[in-house]
């Protein structure tokens, strides 16, 4: 029989679950190193520091794998702009999957001494440029393959494989938890990173069926009807164009990147050693706001279409500031009820911003150095801000002798990035892809097309 080529409504679907399937696996991979920091990696690679200072240690290889993720955004930003988006997403696949792969089989400092921790540094530095390259690639399959109106809905798929890869993450790591601890600490947290290796293979199974992205194969012919080369080196265009755009972009991503490591990483350990809340108890909170945030995003984004996406991303942002000195407050209580409600006012705000911010980016720069700017934009708050955040909050923990230089930290993140988002909304011209939500974004921000 004839091949039928899929309609465009069907390449979208596709696009977009490909997107968010192959995101959650990435996604899965980085939060289970960050599991791990907070639980073993100070034991296991630097067992000749202080406890504290073995923690201090460990979150420094966590945020190595966001040092090298600007990294991986220009490498695999250029190939995207140049090359195309699909074949870019299935290399960061396989080289975020091997990485994994190989720390869960990485031998201890216990046998083979200080090239342990080397090794441990230089798989997370393959990680965070692996996931450089995948986020900004994803949310452009997702959303230059939708109509324009649905673009804000389709990059929530995107942030979606954020709670879902977290889920996964956490679901495994309860598993393993059970274990006694002589037994989870010498095999039992290999398993979650080996684990890894079967996921790939699921990811790259659906990615290589999704074709190009429409947008970029659209505008490839209009450069070739129109003699107009593309960008040889689309970050110097980038930055000859769009860098206000690249500086309010990192700003605007700062709480979006920086909300799950406060909870996922710094919490986790700070809950599990100074408060004395059982590991156990942690990683089953920590599933019940993974699984609220994947239920509550796509509500968000369906409520965005009727507030505007602006308006609701503010408003989340202005209420996470509100709730931040009571939810901090509420982990202080060391009662696991209290701390779950308490993270729960976090999430619940946060992520509304969150599950929109993927469509808001994507529509900020033009779509010949897109694929650049959006991930240079997010990978540079990730290295800067995001990757730090556990270091520098467990730092102000230890030298301010309590929670609130961290609580005065969390809050200049959110007004950091409620500030950037109203500027960056301002910054939409003609030549971009106009917001989801169309007039009513107009509304939010009387300045932005």
């Amino acid at each position: 029989m004839p091949h039928t080529a899929p309609t465009p409504g069907r390449s979208a679907r596709r696009a977009t679950a490909a997107s968010f399937i192959g995101t959650a696996v990435e996604w899965y991979d980085f939060y289970i190193y960050g599991t791990a920091t907070a639980l073993v990696f100070g034991k296991l690679f630097f067992p000749s520091a202080s406890p504290a200072a073995g923690t201090l240690a460990a979150f420094a290889t966590f945020w190595v794998g966001f040092l090298a993720r600007p990294i991986g955004g220009l490498i695999f930003g250029h190939i995207g702009d140049r090359v195309g988006r699909k074949n870019v997403l299935v290399t960061t696949l396989v080289m975020m999957g091997s990485a994994t792969t190989l720390i869960g089989l990485l031998p201890t400092h216990a046998t083979i001494g200080v090239a342990a921790p080397v090794l441990l540094v230089l798989l997370r530095a393959v990680q965070g440029i692996a996931v450089g390259g995948e986020w900004g690639g994803a949310v452009l399959m997702a959303t230059e393959n939708t109509e324009r109106k649905q673009r804000g809905f389709a990059g929530m798929w995107v942030q979606q494989g954020s709670p879902a890869g977290s889920i996964l993450a956490t679901l495994v790591f309860i598993a393993v938890g059970q274990l006694p601890d002589d037994a989870f600490l010498t095999w039992g947290w290999r398993v979650p990173f080996l684990l890894s290796a079967v996921l790939v293979v699921i990811g790259l199974v659906i990615r290589l069926k999704v074709a190009e992205s429409t947008e970029f194969q659209a505008a490839k012919q209009q450069q070739e009807k129109e003699k107009d080369a593309t960008p040889k080196i689309p970050v110097v265009e980038l930055l000859r164009t769009s860098w206000p755009l690249v500086l309010l972009g990192v700003g605007a991503s700062a709480m979006g990147i920086s909300s799950a490591y406060f909870t996922n990483t710094f919490v986790l350990s700070w809950a599990t050693s100074d408060l004395g809340v059982h590991r156990q108890t942690m990683l089953n909170i920590l599933l019940v706001l993974a699984v609220l945030q994947f239920l509550w995003q796509p509500l968000a984004a369906l409520l965005a279409q009727r507030v505007g996406t602006v308006r609701l991303m503010a408003g989340a942002l202005i209420a996470n500031i509100v709730v931040a000195v009571p939810m901090f407050l509420l982990i202080a209580t060391r009662n696991s009820t209290l701390i779950a409600v308490g993270l729960a006012l976090g999430v619940l705000t946060g992520c509304s911003y969150y599950a929109l911010l993927a469509g808001f980016l994507s529509q900020a720069f033009p779509v010949e150095v897109r694929y650049t700017g959006v991930s240079l934009a997010y990978q540079l708050c990730s290295t800067v801000i995001g990757g730090s955040t556990p270091f520098v909050a467990q730092w102000l923990l230890t030298r301010g002798g309590g929670h609130w230089p961290v609580v005065g930290y969390y809050i200049t993140l959110l007004l950091l990035t409620t500030v950037c988002v109203l500027a960056l909304a301002r910054h939409h011209t003609g030549h971009r892809d106009t917001p989801d939500s169309g007039t009513r974004e107009a509304e939010a921000v009387p300045t932005a097309a």
